[in-house]
């Protein structure tokens, strides 16, 4: 399903949303569900329920009667659900010629200007100044994705994850559901710059970690020489030359399957600690932490056991003749070593006008879909079994 920007209430469902059970607030035409704040605040819950399902604009800038610091809006802001088309805003969309360009919130330039020339942009914040976050991933673009994380905000407001703490034991001993893991999961968080937060919290860090130069320094030597050891076997170049290039087309399928088929099989992941702990290390950091430079290729342990079956397969089925079973491998992991180098190029340098091109796609994976978008050396395969990203569109974001 594609990552879809925050909903706009009814006025009516967000004065309703005044209990200990759900409470909503608005500041201007944006919604805070700010339930799980009501035990945190330093006034006690009892005071935030008798504004539940208003407007606190006031209240929270009054700084005579209640006075609030910078903390208390970075706080709210990490609270946002939607956006209120309040009646002056329905007023408007029922005058207008292009009522999309108004609603849903927040509007474009378009409606912004609608509006003002309606009386009805009083509080109203359009797509220019106040982003629409995308509700699967709570982030609005690929320059959100290396915005630094606030660790103990985040973990105050959502429950999850401790970034200054080991993360494996908290995923372990978590008690998370499975819906609940998904949901976070793939909420892009910021470490410190782009640095590793802590996985083992002991000597199995550096394990955890790969610089990207590795992946060609360890797999490039093996493939020339893997390549060499199946020519020895062919009797011409060009039969080389194909298997080598049948492994290589073969990858890029692969690639996608994997991708799709394990990393993202969301659908059947157990709901139990193991199964989301084995998500976790496998794919679900990466989501969590897609900035993170040491964890963005696969460590080569991780790769000879996931390689291992391939390497099996390729010589069953070519069990004809193991030189040209290894050829097919070599070219196999060639497509590989040249896929892990490009992840991390994707997110962390700056490329050719082609490559631009394939950053974006790869960063709305992130950003914005999770669960279209599984190519990431080239779209082909999306295109053919119709899980291509759709460009977002400017205005609105959607």
């Amino acid at each position: 399903m594609p990552g879809r920007i925050l909903p706009t209430f009814l006025q009516a469902d967000v004065e309703s949303r005044n209990t200990a059970k759900s409470c909503y607030v608005t500041v201007g035409t944006n919604v805070y569900d700010i339930t799980p704040f009501l035990d945190d605040h330093p006034g006690g819950g009892d005071l935030i329920l008798e504004y539940g399902g208003k407007d606190v604009a006031v209240i929270m800038g009054n700084e005579i009667s209640h006075s609030h610091s910078e903390a208390a809006y970075e706080i709210l802001d990490d609270h946002l659900v939607g956006f209120v088309a309040n009646d002056s805003v329905l007023n408007a969309v029922t005058k207008s010629q292009k009522p999309t360009e108004i609603v849903p919130l927040p509007p474009s330039d378009e409606g912004m200007e609608e509006l003002r020339l309606n009386g009805a942009s009083n509080g109203v914040a359009n797509s220019v100044t106040s982003k629409p976050v995308y509700m699967s991933t709570g982030v609005a673009s690929a320059e959100d994705l290396s915005v630094e994380t606030d660790a103990s905000s985040d973990y105050r407001t959502h429950q999850f994850l401790d970034l200054k703490r080991p993360l494996l034991m908290q995923v372990w001993n978590g008690g998370f559901s499975k819906d609940f893991y998904l949901e976070q999961v793939h909420r892009p968080r910021h470490y410190k710059g782009g640095e590793s937060a802590p996985l083992f919290g002991n000597f199995l860090e550096p394990l955890s970690k790969t610089a990207w130069w590795v992946i060609p320094m360890v797999w490039l030597p093996l493939v020339a020489y893997g390549t060499f050891v199946a020519r020895t076997g062919l009797s011409t170049s060009t039969q080389l030359a194909s298997y080598w290039l049948l492994g290589l087309c073969l990858w890029t399928l692969l690639e996608y399957g994997l991708h799709r088929g394990l990393f993202h099989a969301d659908k059947y992941l157990p709901d139990n600690r193991v199964g989301i702990t084995l998500h976790f290390l496998l794919h679900g950091i990466h989501h969590y932490l897609p900035m993170d430079k040491l964890r963005l290729v696969m460590p080569p342990t991780l790769f000879v056991v996931l390689a291992t079956p391939f390497w099996k397969l390729a010589h069953f089925l070519f069990a004809y003749n193991w030189h040209a079973a290894t050829a097919v491998f070599c070219g196999g992991v060639f497509g590989y070593t040249c896929y892990d180098m490009t992840h991390y190029f994707l997110h962390h340098r700056t490329l050719p006008s082609y490559y631009r091109e394939l950053k974006k796609y790869h960063l709305q994976h992130h950003f914005a879909d999770y669960e279209n978008g599984f190519g990431v050396t080239s779209r082909f395969w999306d295109r053919v079994f119709g899980t291509e990203l759709a460009p977002p569109k400017a205005a609105k974001a959607a």
